[in-house]
This record gives structure tokens, sequence and C-alpha cells, in this order.
């Protein structure tokens, strides 16, 4: 299948960068955190796992799930917050303590549970990738309900299985938000109480999956099966900050620890190069700034 080259004329400067670690041909590495220790948690969507990178790049399977596995965040120094699907195709949330899940809800009413953001602390915004909607969860509760519900969080092609509303992050007092399907990055302004004002486009034409943003209020993307990591600064500029050549085809989500950004991805699944298939990998991109915190309230 040929891609439009949405990035032909976008500026390339590119980072340094490493592979910390490879999985076997056909890992689907969906997402990853970052504990405050440097410790990596990724999903493994379709296999139902979580892996854990430790600092010495020693690699271990951290969780199991009868399932799939798509978003995950920190919640605290041992403990994570997942979705999924169950083995019966439910989407469902759940939260785990040291690699045992402490709980887990479904969520008949949803579609596919995504990208999973803290909007402050113990509340936390997932976004629905086919129902074009983000549901909000309190962790303290567990109580889940829409939070915003939206055209421009909807696929406009219900045939395409590309995910709408996906990646999801807080920066100040806006909730930026990647629609995949529709190539579309929204701001939605947040009011006192942190509900949603009215969406807004911010970057369309851009095939964004996941995202993290610096201190300085620029977003790194991964554009899956573009195989490239964009920076956007915030007047919506772009380059092109990492390539195939760097180990980032099929890359799926990013994250800061650091100055340095973490890319996982899928070797290329979704759109084999012509060399077919590559092996899943995390890799560390040496940006050189500090990306946000995004645990609790971010600048």
């Amino acid at each position: 299948m040929a891609l439009p080259d949405l990035y032909a004329d976008t500026p390339i400067e590119l980072a340094p960068a490493q592979s910390l670690a490879t999985f076997p041909v056909n890992t689907f590495l969906e997402n990853l955190a970052i504990a405050s220790n440097g410790d990596i948690f990724v999903t493994s969507h379709e296999a139902g796992e979580i892996f854990k990178l430790d600092t010495n790049h020693n690699l271990t399977q951290y969780a199991k799930f009868d399932g799939k596995v798509t978003g995950i965040v920190i919640t605290g120094s041992d403990s994570l917050l997942v979705n999924g699907w169950t083995a019966e195709g439910v989407p469902f949330i759940a939260t785990l303590t040291q690699g045992t899940v402490q709980s887990l809800q479904t969520v008949p009413e949803g579609a596919f549970l995504n990208g999973i953001t803290a909007i402050a602390p113990d509340l936390y915004l997932m976004a629905d990738s086919y129902r074009g909607a983000i549901w909000l969860f309190e962790l303290a509760t567990k109580t889940v309900k829409i939070w915003l519900e939206h055209p421009l969080l909807a696929r406009s092609d219900s045939n395409d299985p590309f995910p709408a509303a996906n990646g999801l992050k807080r920066f100040g007092d806006v909730l930026y938000v990647s629609n995949t399907q529709q190539k579309l990055l929204l701001r939605i302004p947040l009011d006192h109480n942190l509900a949603p004002r009215e969406p807004e486009i911010f970057v369309s034409g851009t095939n964004i999956d996941d995202f993290a943003f610096d201190a300085y209020g620029n977003l790194y993307g991964a554009t899956h099966v573009h195989n490239s990591v964009l920076r956007i600064d915030p007047s919506g500029k772009t380059t092109i900050i990492a390539q195939a050549e760097q180990g980032v085809t099929g890359c799926t989500a990013v994250a800061f620890y650091g100055t340095d950004l973490y890319v996982v991805n899928n070797g290329g699944m979704f759109l084999p190069p012509p060399e077919g298939v590559e092996p899943a990998q995390i890799v560390r991109l040496g940006v050189g700034v500090t990306g946000v915190h995004q645990l609790g309230v971010t600048p």
C-alpha cells in the first residue's frame, strides 16, 4: 500500500540514536511509560504483555493479561494503570502493583481504549479510538465516565481500522490529542474545573500516534506507518528527528526521561518495508532537552 508522502518537504535534523532492546519480528510494541528511577515499561499489544527494561538494560516480562493491552501510565513508585481488551474483546482498565493486578474493570460502553495521561493527581484521561471520545478515570474510586465525545475525536471512515483519537497529553491548561485517522493534532482548552472547552485543530495533515512534550512546549510524535519521529514546535512547524535508519520503523509511542526521548515500535507490522517486517525495538534518541514530567499536572 502506497502512502502519500506527508513529510516530503519537512526539514530533517536527525538525533543520535541507540537501540536498547529488540523483540522478535511481529511484536507490536504499542506504548511505554518511564518510572522516576528510569525503568521503562512497555505494552506488547497483541500478546497482552507488559515488559520492563531496567536501567541496566535487563528485559523481563512484568505482567501478562488474557487479552490485549494498549495504554500505560505510571501512577506511583511501583504502580501502573493500563487499558486494553479482555480475551472476549471487552475494553478494560486495570491497576497493577509490582506486576500484580490489583483491580480490573470492564468498560462495556467503550470501543478501543488507547492512550492514557494524567490530567491531575488521581485523574486520568483515556482516548477511545473507535468511539471518538475521551474517558475520565478516577484512580481512588475506580470510576470511569465520558469526559468528551466530539466529531474531531472520531473516525471519518468506520471501515478504516486506523485509530481516531489516539495519543493525548496535557501541557499547561490545554489537552493535546492526536486523531491519527483524520491526520489531525487537536487542542482542547481546559476550564478551571478541568472540563473541556471546544476542541480546535492545531496541526492538520500529520500522522501522529502517541507523543510527548519537552519543557519548552515542543511536541515529539511517533508517525507509525510513516516510520519517523517528528518535533512540532508551538507554532506548528515540523522537523523530522528520526527515520527508519535510526530504528524507528513502525514507531508507535515516545516518552522522555531526562534529556533523552525513548521510542517503541512494531518493526512495520501495519505497513512492512520492502525488506519485510523488522524486529521491534526500544530506541533512545538524544534530543538534548528535558521532557515534561507527566505524573500529575504538567507545566
